[in-house]
């Protein structure tokens, strides 16, 4: 980049996602309390562009970039428009925004396998899990695995509950063109019920904003799905936070809804590491105010650079 000057919009922050659902609302509101105007974008509508310093272009910045950027989601698309979207997120980063969730921790979070490698990597406690390709390679590992018990087959790039399926033999398993030739199979977690519980923890800035437990019928426990949101009591709250804040490190993200299942046999497992989750469930049985801590979260971090806070 040589000596090109850099345009910095600095009362903006960017926040990106498919449409202007009622968290982007929240965070919008966030960020003004604290003098920050917040603008809704699709990262879609994002181009490169070499006619700028930044070499970004962003509708209505007039080439300049904005003093932050909350990614919500990415949006669904080819393998080339995804790959350019992340691109983006990339090079805001390389522009030193603070991106939060950066795109390396969006592509960790996202493909399930990494997710599931970095946690036991980092010796946390997780399900044993198997992610191969090819119907004979999945073939093999239920042959070797289901005397042991069932197993989950989940969409490798699936959230909220979606695509998941129980397998219990051979049979069970969809043909490979329904999961792209791809069968991420982790060992199912045997749960007291009915009804079913998990744990949804909120992580932020290295810390825990609040957790929930989300109850359910049958196995599946996403809020999506019809999970029920509860406050979480009792002495395992302590432990939660402590998984949630190592597995949130473990992936390297800035904010998180980890999901942690309880064992039958009293073990607490991760699932998951979301890095675009949602918070409305969880909002409806914690007394913080999730959207202002990202917001304040975020303006703590890039004060700074910017010198004093915009005025409100």
């Amino acid at each position: 980049m040589g000596d090109r000057p850099m345009l910095v919009k600095n009362e903006t922050i960017l926040i990106l996602s498919d449409k202007a659902d009622g968290q982007v609302k929240q965070l919008k509101k966030s960020f003004a309390k604290l003098g920050y105007a917040a603008e809704f974008m699709r990262l879609a509508d994002i181009a490169f562009d070499s006619r700028y310093p930044s070499g970004i272009a962003i509708p209505g910045f007039d080439g300049a970039l904005p003093a932050g950027v909350i990614v919500r989601s990415i949006s669904s698309g080819s393998f080339e428009a995804v790959t350019r979207r992340l691109g983006i997120l990339h090079a805001l980063s390389l522009m030193h925004i603070p991106v939060w969730n950066s795109a390396k921790a969006i592509e960790r979070c996202v493909d399930k396998s990494t997710t599931t490698f970095l946690i036991a990597q980092a010796g946390l406690p997780t399900p044993e899990t198997f992610a191969v390709e090819s119907l004979a390679n999945a073939k093999a590992v239920l042959e070797r695995e289901l005397p042991r018990g069932p197993l989950v087959l989940k969409p490798l790039f699936g959230s909220q509950g979606r695509g998941l399926k129980l397998i219990h033999s051979i049979n069970d398993l969809p043909a490979p063109e329904e999961v792209e030739d791809v069968f991420y199979l982790q060992r199912f977690v045997a749960r007291s019920g009915p009804p079913y519980r998990d744990y949804r923890v909120f992580t932020c800035a290295g810390a825990v904003l609040g957790m929930m437990t989300r109850c359910a019928d049958g196995w599946i426990t996403n809020i999506a799905k019809g999970a029920a949101a509860e406050p979480v009591n009792g002495l395992e709250r302590q432990t939660l936070e402590s998984l949630a804040l190592a597995a949130s490190a473990a992936v390297g993200v800035d904010f998180a809804g980890v999901d942690i299942v309880p064992a039958a046999d009293g073990r607490l497992l991760l699932l998951e590491v979301n890095s675009m989750p949602a918070w409305t469930g969880l909002q409806s049985v914690v007394p913080v105010r999730i959207a202002d801590c990202i917001a304040q979260a975020m303006a703590a971090l890039i004060q700074p650079r910017m010198g004093e806070r915009p005025a409100a």
